[in-house]
């Protein structure tokens, strides 16, 4: 059904790409970071920084992940991707190399009914965590995106693209 080559990411290429550094994951504790975290605290960080809202999420995150005995210095952090002054502390304090971005609003339903705060979590928090990151000197940085974002039919699709576009954009440019 795909009209471009399949890309896959198994843990060979995780692994390759988070063993030994520092590794931030945003919106850790929603729908995809936790698995997202778990495979990347299997491959071998130095560290892994759990980023999220919520603290339920993180705290149990955290408790998942320590009691999996990976061996990872895992640093939870209560924090919001729409907020510079948390972000500027994460990048300062621990220097990620690799930045994971999943935080984002992900269901169709509720961004139709709250369009604003989704085009606020989706794009301005992805742009904010794009400019961080690149101010910041970081190597790699992976979005977390969707499919519903290549031919865009609704406010989360559309957003998610607009979040694409943010990061590819910033390959080329430093003003994002």
């Amino acid at each position: 059904l795909l009209t471009r080559k399949p890309v896959t990411v198994g843990t060979p290429r995780i692994q390759a790409l988070v063993r030994g550094k520092t590794v931030l994951v945003t919106g850790a504790a929603g729908s995809i970071g936790p698995e997202r975290c778990r495979q990347i605290a299997a491959a071998g960080p130095r560290t892994l920084i759990l980023f999220d809202r919520h603290e339920n999420g993180v705290f149990d995150l955290e408790a998942r992940l320590s009691a999996s005995a990976f061996g990872v210095r895992l640093v939870p952090i209560l924090g919001d991707v729409l907020l510079d002054d948390q972000l500027r502390t994460v990048f300062s304090t621990h220097s990620p190399e690799l930045v994971f971005h999943a935080a984002a609003y992900k269901h169709v339903s509720l961004a139709e009914k709250n369009p604003l705060e989704t085009v606020r979590n989706n794009v301005i928090g992805t742009r904010n965590v794009v400019r961080m990151a690149a101010t910041s000197g970081v190597s790699d940085f992976v979005l977390i995106s969707t499919d519903k974002a290549v031919e865009p039919t609704s406010v989360m699709g559309l957003t998610k693209r607009v979040a694409e576009r943010i990061v590819q954009s910033a390959k080329t440019s430093e003003n994002v």
